[in-house]
């Protein structure tokens, strides 16, 4: 059994919520509810239904991101929450805050081996406690078009120097085309790529937080992007727009820095292109190295609410480490499990349908993945990411500023966390 001692530190540093419960069937049963968003979670669930009639398991679709984070510290708050729910990893500080999440490290004493260091530190958010399960991970990878790099003569840069080089050659050999784009509407990227740079955007000391967005790391990375941009090395747009999707199905961008799951987005969006994507590591600050960041990735979390908690994180672990449960969530859900042993299992021995022509990409992801940088997030991720969004999408417009934008996003994170009353430095 875990020592609660930093937990109680944590305890410290989080706000505390009423809680309330669920019950059992007539029948005898254990009755839970779970609120998911990923697709086909409903198939998976059945499994366990099957083979457990004494505790059975109820998915109700939700919408994901900060939508089911308001609506389940909403249900909370009335007593009313599910018995459990997935979150996503930047989710659960404030949901723990909010004490939505259960500790559950003494039902899943023995489980952390499961899963790497990295991503296993996401879910106790640097405590003893464990207030949540991995579910799926999104390490970073350099998506590329392999025909039109092979056609106009480029190499897969294996640093961000290389990488600028090979954004200039393109602008030079087809004016026309660009790289990839800088996207001012989506914070996530650019916190994983922070991440590799070495940035812990929230730590916690004793009984404070600590911000440090606007650190060398950031700035590194402000800095790169910044010149791409202003030399127009870089397309300027915000992705998941139409005139991002046609950029990427016609070929006037031809490679994009994005998650595991990118295959299923560029399906969508770039359909024409299909078979004509690669995978490939991040570039990297240092040769020769092997870092990433992350970029999305989801946990299943025990409420407080559970009046059958043990039963609730008894179904989290057969989820998120039943060879026959990873098996399904990859070929059901389509996520990257978590869980390293499905990393190199039958689940991910095919590549996705989209990337066929690289039959090898789960294992560049098995090896990318083994480098993952450590993330840090805090109780108010939401205030971040807007502030992102409103200080880099100012200065992407201006082509300049990026180092201002950054320590706009800093201060404004620090002053939401110290007007909420947390005990903050920076």
């Amino acid at each position: 059994m875990r020592h609660r001692a930093t937990a109680t530190c944590v305890a410290t540093l989080l706000t505390a919520t009423a809680l309330g419960g669920c019950g059992a069937a007539d029948d005898g049963a254990v009755r839970l509810t779970y609120w998911a968003w990923a697709p086909g979670m409903e198939e998976v669930v059945e499994l366990w239904n099957e083979a457990n009639p004494d505790v059975q398991v109820t998915v109700k679709k939700q919408a994901s991101g900060d939508e089911l984070v308001t609506k389940t510290v909403t249900a909370a708050q009335a007593g009313t929450a599910p018995d459990l729910v997935q979150a996503e990893y930047q989710a659960l500080p404030t949901l723990a805050s909010n004490n939505v999440t259960a500790d559950i490290s003494a039902e899943v004493a023995g489980v952390e081996d499961a899963f790497t260091p990295a991503v296993w530190q996401q879910v106790t958010l640097g405590t003893d406690a464990v207030y949540a399960l991995p579910q799926d991970s999104g390490p970073l990878l350099f998506f590329y078009r392999a025909d039109l790099f092979e056609e106009f003569g480029l190499s897969v840069p294996e640093t961000w120097d290389e990488f600028a080089e090979t954004a200039r050659a393109l602008r030079e050999i087809d004016p026309d085309r660009r790289l990839t784009t800088f996207s001012a509407n989506d914070a996530g990227l650019f916190a994983g790529l922070a991440q590799q740079a070495g940035a812990q955007w929230w730590t916690t000391e004793t009984d404070r937080w600590r911000v440090a967005i606007d650190d060398e790391a950031g700035r590194r990375v402000s800095a790169f992007w910044e010149e791409l941009v202003a030399e127009e090395l870089v397309d300027n747009q915000p992705m998941y727009t139409p005139a991002w999707n046609q950029a990427l199905n016609e070929g006037r961008q031809i490679a994009w820095i994005s998650g595991v799951w990118a295959p299923g987005t560029l399906a969508t969006a770039a359909p024409d292109t299909e078979g004509t994507w690669e995978a490939a590591p991040l570039p990297q600050w240092e040769p020769g190295a092997n870092v990433t960041g992350s970029w999305g990735g989801s946990t299943t979390a025990v409420t407080t609410d559970s009046e059958h908690r043990a039963e609730a994180a008894e179904f989290a672990v057969w989820l998120n480490t039943d060879p026959e449960a990873l098996t399904a969530l990859v070929q059901t859900c389509g996520i990257y499990p978590a869980a390293t042993a499905a990393q190199t299992g039958e689940a991910l021995a095919a590549p996705p349908p989209f990337l066929a022509n690289q039959p090898e990409f789960y294992e560049t992801v098995a090896e990318v993945a083994e480098g993952a940088a450590p993330a840090a997030w805090g109780p108010n991720v939401t205030v971040a990411y807007s502030a992102f969004n409103n200080a880099f999408g100012a200065a992407a417009g201006r082509r300049a500023g990026f180092e201002e934008a950054l320590a706009e996003m800093q201060q404004t994170t620090f002053d939401d966390m110290d007007r909420l009353g947390f005990e903050v430095v920076q």
